[in-house]
């Protein structure tokens, strides 16, 4: 699972090239990243990207989009083949999970933000957590938008609880229901 900035020195290329050997070695491949480095792994083809709306924005070079805008840039990422999974998140107005078989945007749980720091690292973690435990794509999204909020209700650069996160995944599964 490739994420996060590139260090100084390594080629725009990097995340691509672990994507490749994924792919040779029948893995999926999850990317976290922006810029040029995001824009090469989706070019080689991964299972999932979790790009922020800024970072979709700048992918599609078109930084200011709508939500609806972005949601569609995220369907066509989808429908090239290249990305079989976007999980876009939007902040305060919470994330939209896009397949080739739709598309699902689940709004954040009402939180008090204390600091965002992590909060899309956390989303990402327990999306791929809840689907090495073997959820469905749902479920894990469900995950992801729980640990990001209990993530941004932390401060500083304190990560999410375990029992907030459940405590959110209830919440949003009830929504859901």
């Amino acid at each position: 699972m490739p994420s996060g900035s590139l260090a100084p020195g390594m080629p725009d290329d990097f995340y691509a090239r672990i994507a490749r050997r994924a792919r040779e070695l029948g893995v999926r491949c999850v990317v976290d990243a922006s810029g040029a480095a995001l824009a090469e792994a989706v070019d080689e083809g991964v299972f999932l990207v979790k790009p922020s709306g800024r970072e979709l924005g700048e992918l599609v070079g078109a930084p200011a989009l709508t939500i609806d805008e972005k949601v569609e840039a995220a369907r066509e990422l989808v429908g090239r083949g290249r990305v079989e999974v976007v999980a876009l998140t939007l902040g305060g107005d919470g994330a939209v999970l896009v397949t080739a078989e739709g598309v699902t945007r689940l709004a954040s749980p009402p939180i008090t933000v204390r600091s965002t720091v992590g909060a899309g690292d956390s989303f990402l973690g327990a999306m791929v957590l809840r689907l090495a435990q073997g959820h469905d794509l749902a479920a894990a999204f469900r995950g992801g938008v729980a640990a990001g909020a209990a993530t941004a209700t932390t401060e500083a650069t304190e990560l999410c609880h375990r029992d907030d996160v459940e405590r959110f995944e209830a919440e949003l599964a009830s929504a859901a229901a």
